[in-house]
């Protein structure tokens, strides 16, 4: 029988039979080189997370290096299970349905560069009810519970205080200058909420700290401490990774009315504030002006302690009352940043310098090559560091913290 079926193969069957003994063998070897530990992985692995990786301090040896890398040194700490001991903190997204594919996007970059490791709730806000689509491809990537709010009425709404005529006669000529975002009634409800109201969300209701990530953004490091734990431990309340220079066109009368706001409230100016990052010449509130810098709102790890204070609250009512949100295009970002600068100690205020983020045309990867480049920690262009440009205000940071570097 043997013999009979011997005749009955063709070269065509044996061809054939001869290339899947050799795909066969060319399998098992692959194996075998996998098992092998003297078999290099290419080195695109190491762009994922290695929990082995002990951090150091990176300190300023000269202008050419921007800032000092700082953090708690550890991974995380861990509970009886194994499992990080997590803070009250939570990472926050103001998104659209229709924004789900970018929201996806961030998410998976967070969780890949950080929160695999630590598994930290997401909090999704809307300013309408959710898609089904949303909750399901949202919920699919994180790795810790998801809950998902609506914004309410009256944070996403004109006040009755504000001439509704006025201020679209407002948005009209803004538009019409080709102000970015000039004629959006929308991104000025975006901004005052962000401004005044997300701190007060029922879903924030539990959390000390929270962590701001927009749809349509990159993290581009792995970061393997836990930031709010290095908040609370370090008595940080306001850390950012880019600053730059706001529009002046938007906010024309944001800096007098933070001047009467001084001037009503010297309670809350703090005697160690961070002045000199927003007013040059080492001014007062009342004799300097406002140099437009501004820590970059739409990535922030914060404390909510902060902004739930009787300091922060009548600041933002100081600003809400007289109409900047409507009348010109008062945004988030300089908002959060004069209030920081000036009601909190500038000691508390933190650069995410290890970082690496972008988001559209802005990114912020940190330079030392053997520390985050050679190591495989980052994976951005370096040459490609926003800090540098003219239109960054790491000079006036630096400056006001005393670093060389600063102007």
């Amino acid at each position: 029988m043997l013999r009979l079926f011997a005749l009955c193969l063709t070269p065509r069957w044996i061809v054939s039979a001869t290339v899947a003994i050799i795909g066969l063998l060319s399998v098992g070897l692959v194996a075998l080189l996998l098992q092998d530990n003297s078999y290099t992985k290419p080195a695109y692995d190491k762009l994922e997370c290695d929990n082995s990786i002990s951090l150091t301090t990176v300190s300023v040896q000269s202008e050419a290096t921007l800032a000092p890398v700082i953090h708690d040194g550890n991974e995380f700490t861990a509970t009886s299970s194994g499992e990080p001991k997590l803070e009250k903190a939570t990472f926050m997204m103001l998104v659209r349905n229709s924004e789900v594919h970018d929201a996806r996007s961030s998410i998976r970059y967070v969780e890949d560069r950080f929160n695999k490791n630590f598994h930290y709730p997401w909090l999704f806000i809307n300013d309408e009810p959710f898609s089904s689509e949303f909750v399901k491809m949202t919920r699919s990537l994180v790795s810790g519970n998801a809950s998902y709010g609506v914004v309410p009425k009256e944070a996403w709404s004109m006040p009755n205080w504000i001439d509704r005529q006025k201020a679209e006669e407002c948005m009209k000529t803004m538009e019409s200058h080709k102000i970015p975002y000039g004629g959006m009634e929308s991104y000025r409800h975006m901004c005052r909420f962000f401004s005044g109201f997300f701190y007060r969300h029922e879903l924030l209701a539990e959390y000390d700290y929270y962590w701001r990530v927009e749809p349509n953004t990159q993290l581009y490091c792995d970061i393997t401490y836990d930031p709010f734990t290095f908040m609370r431990e370090t008595n940080k309340t306001y850390g950012f990774t880019i600053t730059l220079h706001e529009h002046e066109s938007t906010i024309e009368t944001l800096w007098s009315t933070v001047r009467n706001f001084s001037r009503a409230h010297p309670e809350h100016i703090h005697p160690n504030n961070a002045l000199d990052f927003i007013v040059d010449d080492q001014k007062s509130i009342t004799e300097g002006s406002y140099n437009f810098c501004h820590f970059w709102s739409n990535f922030e790890i914060a404390s909510l302690k902060f902004f739930r204070s009787q300091a922060y609250g009548d600041f933002f009512d100081a600003l809400d009352r007289s109409g900047g949100f409507f009348y010109e295009r008062w945004g988030d970002a300089p908002v959060h940043s004069i209030a920081a600068a000036l009601m909190v100690d500038k000691a508390e205020i933190h650069w995410f310098y290890d970082v690496g983020y972008r988001h559209q045309d802005y990114m912020h990867c940190p330079e030392p090559l053997a520390e985050f480049h050679d190591s495989g920690k980052c994976f951005c262009n370096p040459d490609q560091n926003v800090d540098r440009k003219s239109y960054s205000c790491t000079k006036e940071y630096r400056r006001m913290r005393g670093e060389p570097g600063g102007q």
